[in-house]
């Protein structure tokens, strides 16, 4: 029964797949033609933006932490309107269909291949740690007891997300997204209510009864501490800033609107009702830990959404509709990620629209064999986190998206707030550079992470701990760890340049 609702779904996509790439081009691949529809593009992000991350791992927080994940919903909503007011009209002004060509036009070759070259290796690991804890889960909680392994599970879903992106890219996911994103919120509310109704609560009294438990905790007012209310907020903005203005996969869709009007109006949209969409799943993450604490089922974190949903004696309505919401949550986080990636590289890394002598057939086939190729390094990625895997994958998302996004905002602040051409050095090495500081500087001030990956000894641990609490005095580095990257690599960056450009300088 599962599995023939899961191959139902498979084949829907594969019918608007179809329909969708009829008559398509490397134009309708890239940004869709400029021709989608604002509203279309802003529901459909939501299930970009959250994932299958959120689907499982939002929830799974509430009974440690509350709501404090709220915080940086807050802080997403409010970098929305810089990437509205101050990106986007940067790039319909000059017409982008890769964003990083920005960084050409005013760094040069050698900072716009660097910004690609950040946003392929960040999105890489970010979709395939999103696709790696969803295959986990359908192999954990249903396919293993028929079965199907991981690794056959992993190849089948890479298999038919090839199916429907291979053709219409862009044109294509506008539209598969929408549809899962509404499966995915349909799933989210009729989970919310249907716990409700086990619990014998409303709104008011489930409200009640998670104040009880502490579970709508939302602002942490300890300042030392990594999930400070300011600290959660302010890097909020700062991510949405770099995993959505300075993101192809994000920004694709949204010049792939033919106006910038609608554009803005579709960030704006988006961002209020993804603050939304993140409260319910907390709201849902706190009903899931009342339940669990009634029917003494001991499972937390990850592990308690699918366990609730798949293991625990409800009906089968429940699971299907939580295998569907997680399945819709899935895709529109690879998806969109692989075709991104095989427009950044053909346009950024390759040249392909800069190339005047190849003809549309042979920019077609590189462009099969770049998607191709892209959809192999997923599955590496996904085995290999298979392999690290050591707990919640939320923080390693966020951990990631720190490191990588950072010289990228560290790029485009230098190109947008500053007029000055850099010099001889390679961006690049800066961006490495900065890299490797903020990354020693997160291990000394947040051991317990590298500890708990790693595994080290008691002693090495401890010798850790003890050397972080004298250097940092207590104090906890959260989502700030992007600024600080950022601001490691602008200085560098400002280090190297003058206000005059060098026509000979080695960055290009």
């Amino acid at each position: 029964m599962l599995i023939a609702i899961i191959l139902a779904y498979f084949a829907l996509l594969l019918g608007i797949a179809f329909y969708t790439s009829r008559d398509s081009n490397n134009e309708s691949f890239f940004i869709g033609n400029r021709k989608s529809n604002w509203m279309l593009v802003s529901f459909g992000m939501i299930g970009t933006s959250l994932s299958g991350m959120t689907f499982i791992s939002v929830p799974g927080k509430v009974g440690g932490s509350g709501f404090e994940y709220f915080q940086l919903a807050i802080g997403f909503w409010l970098g929305y309107f810089v990437v509205a007011y101050v990106l986007l009209p940067l790039y319909y002004k000059m017409q982008l269909t890769s964003i990083y060509t920005y960084l050409d036009n005013r760094l040069g070759t050698g900072a716009y291949k660097t910004g690609s070259m950040f946003f392929i290796l960040s999105r890489t690991m970010g979709a395939t740690l999103r696709l790696y804890l969803v295959i986990k889960v359908l192999e954990q909680f249903v396919l293993k007891e028929i079965g199907i392994s991981f690794e056959w599970t992993a190849v089948l879903i890479m298999v038919l997300i090839l199916l429907y992106t291979l053709r219409g890219g862009v044109k294509t996911i506008v539209w598969t997204d929408t549809l899962q994103t509404t499966f995915m919120l349909l799933a989210l509310v009729i989970c919310v209510v249907y716990m409700l109704g086990q619990l014998n609560l409303n709104v008011n009294t489930a409200w009640a009864a998670m104040s009880a438990h502490h579970y709508t905790h939302t602002f942490n007012t300890h300042i030392l501490e990594s999930n400070h209310f300011l600290k959660q907020i302010i890097g909020g903005a700062f991510i949405t800033i770099s995993m959505t203005g300075l993101d192809q996969e994000m920004m694709q869709k949204n010049i792939s609107v033919s106006k910038l009007e609608d554009a803005q109006k579709n960030m704006l949209v988006f961002g209020f009702v993804q603050m939304l969409v993140v409260f319910i799943f907390l709201m849902l993450g706190g009903l899931l830990s009342l339940y669990a604490a009634a029917q003494g089922i001991s499972a937390s974190g990850d592990a308690l959404f699918p366990t609730i949903a798949v293991q625990s004696g409800l009906p089968i309505f429940v699971t299907i509709i939580f295998l569907v919401g997680l399945i819709s949550a899935l895709f529109p986080s690879a998806d969109g990620a692989l075709t991104a990636l095989t427009s950044s590289f053909c346009i950024d890394i390759i040249g392909i629209k800069r190339n005047e002598i190849w003809t549309e057939k042979k920019k077609s086939t590189i462009r099969y064999a770049v998607h191709y190729s892209f959809a192999l390094l997923f599955l590496l990625c996904v085995f290999f986190f298979r392999v690290i895997d050591s707990g919640s994958l939320v923080d390693i998302l966020f951990k990631i998206a720190n490191f990588t996004y950072g010289p990228l905002l560290g790029l485009f602040a230098f190109g947008i707030f500053t007029k000055r051409h850099l010099q001889k050095v390679h961006p690049l090495l800066l961006c490495l550079t900065a890299l490797a500081c903020t990354f020693g500087i997160d291990v000394f001030n947040n051991p317990a992470f590298y500890i708990k990956l790693v595994g080290l000894n008691d002693m090495a641990a401890q010798s850790l701990e003890s050397l972080s609490e004298s250097i940092f005095a207590g104090y906890k580095i959260g989502n700030e760890l992007l600024i600080i990257n950022a601001a490691l690599t602008f200085g560098l960056l400002f280090l190297f340049s003058s206000q005059k450009e060098d026509l000979k300088k080695g960055n290009s």
